[in-house]
Parts: structure tokens; sequence; C-alpha cells
């Protein structure tokens, strides 16, 4: 059977030459839908199938899919004298692999520093990708600037040498066998230069900004104890791209193909073999749960912390409670975005509240508190936003509550109160602005 296996899914080698000239090669394995991966760092696409553990991860990726990988610029089987080894540089490999299979439409996978190809081309090309898996990556580099300087150095004396420290920053908890593998791809794959170059322009990237343009459904699926990316850049990625939904993993070892890998190659069929006329979240027209939450003291905390730094913070909150809403089944919304908060619009009263619930816990946590409100009622959808009465009561509702505290009205209060497993104690009517007639205000409480 295993003989059977391998002769079915041997690869096939070619070359392809990129609209700056360089030899690209690449492989094809399986039958199907083609799914396009994007490996990580450096690499060789023989060695890497040669391994077993590698080549039953591709195999499996395979299984129901015409497989395309590349050796990147620079390393494994392409050209490795290569000057550009920048973002662009990367996107003109991937473009020039599409062209020579002729792909108009494909899913699209980036692993760890392939991410933000993936991501920027997914942005730039919505019509070709059907859709995206990002696995163990990042859109900003998590790290101050100079942390990697250690790893660089790392890399510059010892890359290819069997050196055990360089192993185990990318494959810990991994046996002797696999350090072994991991240090004979240095030596296949790259040279030490090139290796550290690559690293090197990875700590700028920073793709943020496009990710709000990534209009296809994506998996971000990410170790929670990866030792090299944290989960928690994961988190905030999958709160700032419109489709994603997060599958957490378990483990710390970077590289997929070894650890659980059929538990990433499960994520993954399932995500993939959703049909892609499935139904994703869509902001509702009509009577919904709305939650606005904004952060307390804004401007007093930008002055405590500095502009720079506030926004690095709120952005990353911000992330942190999109992916929050989504958990609970709500949409965030998209558009506009109302002064230092966000807004989001659920089906159900007591999802709204567990949401609301959470994101408190969660601005709490980054030490962002926030206001938090919840309202009910009609609302116009109109370019990827919601407006009306409903939700600029929502707001106000918001703005009433103490840091942390979740407030509603009486209308979602109504909704929720023998479902949502939690007390309401009476604010009274208040007056809200904007808002011709009082609204009667609960705060929720923590169920006796």
């Amino acid at each position: 059977m295993g003989g059977a296996r391998s002769r079915v899914m041997e690869q096939q080698i070619r070359f392809c030459t990129t609209s700056d000239g360089v030899n690209i090669a690449y492989a094809t394995a399986g039958q199907g839908p083609a799914l396009v991966v994007i490996t990580p760092w450096v690499g060789h696409l023989q060695f890497e199938w040669d391994h077993p553990n590698p080549r039953q991860f591709f195999e499996g990726l395979a299984r129901q899919h015409l497989l395309v990988r590349f050796d990147k610029r620079g390393s494994g089987l392409s050209d490795r004298n290569v000057k550009d080894l920048s973002l662009e540089g990367r996107l003109r490999d991937l473009d020039a692999v599409l062209d020579a299979l002729a792909l108009d439409r494909f899913a699209l996978m980036g692993i760890s520093e392939s991410g933000p190809t993936v991501m920027t081309y997914s942005a730039r090309h919505p019509d070709r990708v059907s859709r995206l898996v990002i696995y163990g990556s990042f859109h900003r580099w998590p790290y101050a600037p100079g942390a990697m300087d250690p790893v660089l150095a790392l890399i510059r004396a010892h890359w290819g040498s069997g050196s055990a420290a360089l192993s185990a920053v990318f494959v810990p908890s991994g046996d002797p066998g696999n350090f072994a593998w991991f240090s004979e791809l240095q030596r296949m794959s790259a040279s030490r230069e090139t290796a550290a170059s690559i690293m090197q322009i990875n700590t700028t990237l920073d793709v943020t900004p496009l990710l709000k343009d990534i209009a296809v459904p994506t998996l971000i699926a990410h170790r929670r104890e990866d030792e090299v990316i944290p989960f928690d850049i994961a988190r905030e990625m999958a709160g700032l791209i419109p489709e994603a939904r997060l599958h957490p993993l378990e483990g710390n070892i970077h590289m997929p193909y070894f650890g659980d890998t059929e538990a990433v190659l499960s994520a993954i069929d399932q995500f993939l073999g959703e049909s892609e006329d499935a139904t994703v979240a869509t902001i509702p027209s009509g009577t919904v749960v709305i939650l606005f939450a904004d952060i307390v003291d804004s401007t007093v905390l930008t002055e405590r912390l500095g502009d720079a730094a506030f926004r690095e913070k709120a952005r990353e909150l911000d992330g942190a409670l999109r992916n929050v809403i989504r958990e609970h089944s709500g949409t965030p919304i998209e558009g506009k975005l109302l002064g230092d908060g966000v807004l989001a619009v659920f089906s159900s009263a007591r999802q709204a509240i567990e949401a609301a619930l959470a994101c408190g816990h969660s601005g709490d946590g980054e030490g962002l508190p926030l206001h938090l409100g919840l309202h009910a009622g009609d609302v116009i959808r109109e370019e990827g936003n919601v407006y009306g009465g409903a939700v600029n009561i929502a707001a106000r509702i918001s703005g009433l509550s103490a840091p942390g505290e979740v407030l509603v009205s009486d209308v979602v209060r109504t909704l929720a109160r023998t479902s949502a497993g939690v007390r309401f104690e009476d604010r009274g009517e208040q007056a809200l602005k904007g808002v011709g007639d009082p609204v009667r205000v609960w705060a929720i409480r923590e169920a006796e």
C-alpha cells in the first residue's frame, strides 16, 4: 500500500522564469483543485519531499488537490545568487509559477514567513484566490527592533553546522532526528548570508493596512505555544481580516510537519472542503442586537502612553475584540469605526451579552478598559457599515457604563432574561443625548 501511494503522489519538478529574470523551481503533486503552498523561509523541493515528516504533510495536502510548491528565489533548486529578496520579489516568484501553470483560480496557503506574501497577493487579487490558509504566520513582525540580532548572529555563524541552539529555535521539542534533518536542510537550501538576509527582511514586514482588503474566506491555524511566532499575533490577525476564522492548535513546534501534523491537516482539509458558496458572515439588515465598545479615557491614555504606544495597544486590542466577536457568532463592522470603539451586530441577545463580557475581560487584560453597551433595534446596511437610531442608542448606553461594565437596554434584557445566565441590575431610566425618550438601562451581573 505504501509503495503504491508513493508512486501516485510522486512530485514533478519544473522551472519557470520571473519577470526580473530569476529561474524558479516548482513542483506539483496530486490531482484536483489547485492548492498553492508557499513554504517557510528557505527550503529545497526534493530534500523536503524525501523526508518522511514533510512528505507526509505535503501528501496530506495533495490528497484532494493539485499541490503546487516552489523554491523561493535564493533557495533550493531556484537561482541562488539573487540580490532582490524583498516581498515584491517573492510575489514575482509566485506570479511566475501561476503563469507557468495557467492557474486562474486556486486556494493559497502561506506557512510562517510566507504569510505576508499570500496576504498581500490575496488583497490584490481577490478574484483569483478562492480560499486563503495562513499557518504559524504574522502580518507584522512581532518583536522589537534588534530583538532578532542574536538569532541573526547565530545564523551567520552556525548555519549548516549542526548547531543545536539554532535547531532548537525552530524545532523545539523535536527529536534528534528532526534536529539533524533541519541542520542538513540548512546546508541544502541556501547560503548563510541569504538565510540571514531573508530573516532580516522579515523583521521589517508589516502588511496590516492590507488586511481589511482580504475579501476571501481565510483560515488562520496557529499552535498555542508556538515558540517562533506568538499565538497572540494570530488572534490579532484574525480580528483584522474580515472573513477570517482562527483555529488554535496544540503544541509549540513552529513547523507544521513536525508535532501533531494530522491536527493541522484536519483543520485545513475541513476548511478547503467547504463549498466556495458556503455562507459567510454578512451584516444583517432589520432587527439585530448591537454592541458598542469604546476605550475609557482614550485621550488621557494617549497623553500618558504617547500617541504611538497607545495606537499600537489599541490596534492589538481591536484585533482581539473582533476575534472575540466572531467567536460568539457576531459580525464586527469593517467599515467606518466610531472613535476608538468597535461596533458589532448579533442575531442572538445571549451571544451578544457573552461577547460583551469577554470583550470587557480582553480590555482589562490589555490595560485598556472599555465602556460596553448593548441595544436591539432595526439597522440600515450601507457599504459595509450599519446606521440608524438603534446604533446611536447602543453608543450612548456604552458611554454610561463604568470601565469594564456592560450595560444593556430594556429591549436586550427582555430578549435575554431567560437564556443569558446572568443577572440584570436595574439602573433606571436614562436620558440619552440625541434620543427623544428616556431609555431604561440594566447592568449585567454574574448569576448568583
